[in-house]
């Protein structure tokens, strides 16, 4: 696409395919380089615009993958509530099946989001910088419907576990927020990966992400669930 194109576009759907195409090549570019190495002159380059014609469309760069982490957060929702489904639930933490029932959720949460890197990655910038440099009507919107999804996935939990909605939500916030710091402990695909794979004395800075993440809402769940079920539940 040329930068004519991109000039002679007018109607609100020639608009709407125009940012559609921004954050496409956003995601791109953040997905081969990383969040953090992409700048908006990039972006502007990858969809052949000029820099301040971009920004007519999206405040700032952090505009632009704050809205891609929104429609992150709606697209993982959607795919690990529909997992979750396939679980039988186990309202009681004290039988032999809690422990199966926890790894199988604790599994679901963290593969679902292992398997959306570009996600991981939004996750650990979206409180250090993507929230700090857009106005208030875009945070608002943004935590409005991530905060949506997050309840939707702890409606589920709580109708799978004796966990209330308040440990629900915990286990939520839990899973995205180590999700986003392991994943940059990880450095996946980097130099500094290949770093840590190449020198002994520096093999336990390698994280594997999934399996770690894993355990640690494993143990959560397990933690709440055994709590709440021997205070007679919610």
């Amino acid at each position: 696409m040329t930068r004519a194109d991109f000039l002679r576009a007018r109607s609100p759907e020639a608009k709407a395919a125009r940012e559609a195409e921004i954050l496409a090549a956003a995601a791109r570019l953040a997905t081969a380089k990383g969040v953090r190495e992409v700048t908006v002159t990039a972006i502007a380059d990858e969809v052949a615009m000029h820099k301040s014609a971009m920004l007519r469309y999206f405040e700032t760069r952090e505009d632009i993958f704050l809205r891609l982490a929104g429609t992150a957060w709606h697209d993982w929702s959607v795919e690990v509530r529909s997992r979750l489904d396939a679980i039988a639930p186990c309202p009681d933490a004290e039988t032999k099946k809690w422990e199966e029932t926890a790894r199988s959720i604790s599994a679901t949460l963290a593969g679902t989001l292992v398997a959306r890197p570009l996600f991981c990655d939004l996750l650990a910038h979206t409180p250090l910088n993507l929230e700090r440099n857009v106005s208030t009507d875009t945070v608002r919107t943004f935590k409005k419907g991530a905060f949506a999804e997050g309840d939707s996935i702890a409606d589920t939990l709580c109708a799978l576990t004796p966990l209330d909605a308040n440990q629900a939500r915990a286990v939520v916030t839990t899973a995205t927020s180590m999700a986003g710091a392991l994943w940059q402990m990880a450095a996946p695909g980097t130099q500094l990966r290949a770093f840590y794979e190449t020198d002994p004395e520096l093999s336990h800075s390698i994280v594997d992400v999934e399996p770690r993440l894993t355990d640690i809402l494993s143990a959560l769940l397990t933690g709440y669930a055994t709590r709440s079920t021997r205070t007679g539940g919610r």
